[in-house]
């Protein structure tokens, strides 16, 4: 049985995790295409910025966001002043470090998938005379949707499991964002904490194993999907 408090922590995670799907979705999503369908001066820098959070420490990626994000910093102030929104050790801020870490893995899986749409259906469409719109909207979107859903999910697990970027920017404070990782760390260090560590460790490990099972079975689907179309 899980106590109040362990309900709350796993709450707030999903609450964290939800937020931060719904808000990077449209820009992994454009970054994605943008990588996989155009041509320009800068994309391998783009790219390798996408992935960077993959590579550098976490904890310098919370820093990174406190800096911009941070009550005196440039698009923190702003926030401040335009809506009274502070992110900085908020649980906004936790699903902002949560979606900014997840980002490369959504915007690869994503990216796999629109890179698998055969363009000469896009083609084909633009010479019947649909828009590019309209050629993106019933083609490259609907065969890329299984990618989009394995981007979500393996980012899902991602801000589930985020621990370094949120501590730093977010801090971990209790009942606000003190997410799964950041309470089996609290607990950790508690006198007698050991059993509510097992329970929460195990459902977080349910958790991203049923994320990883979901996203190896979509990445499936989309491949037996194009080769159907092909």
């Amino acid at each position: 049985m899980l106590s109040p408090a362990e309900w709350e922590v796993i709450g707030l995670s999903l609450r964290v995790s939800l937020v931060a799907m719904a808000a990077t979705l449209p820009l992994a999503y454009a970054l994605a295409w943008l990588l996989a369908r155009r041509r320009f001066p800068g994309k391998v820098l783009l790219d390798a910025l996408v992935h960077l959070p993959l590579v550098i420490p976490p904890v310098v990626t919370g820093w990174l966001l406190l800096l911009a994000f941070g009550r005196n910093g440039p698009v923190g102030a702003l926030l401040d002043r335009a809506f009274g929104l502070s992110l900085a050790f908020h649980w906004t801020g936790a699903a902002l470090a949560a979606g900014v870490m997840a980002l490369p893995l959504m915007v690869r899986a994503m990216r796999l998938s629109i890179e698998a749409v055969d363009r000469r259906l896009v083609a084909a469409a633009r010479t019947l005379g649909a828009s590019r719109w309209r050629a993106f909207r019933t083609i490259t979107l609907p065969l890329s949707l299984p990618g989009i859903l394995a981007g979500l999910v393996l980012g899902f697990a991602r801000s589930v499991g985020e621990f370094g970027a949120t501590i730093t920017f977010a801090a971990n404070i209790p009942g606000e964002t003190r997410t799964l990782p950041l309470a089996i760390y609290t607990l950790l260090q508690t006198p007698g904490g050991e059993a509510a560590v097992t329970r929460l460790a195990l459902i977080a490990v349910l958790l991203s194993l049923a994320a990883l099972m979901a996203s190896e079975w979509l990445v499936r689907r989309a491949a037996g999907r194009q080769a159907h179309v092909v």
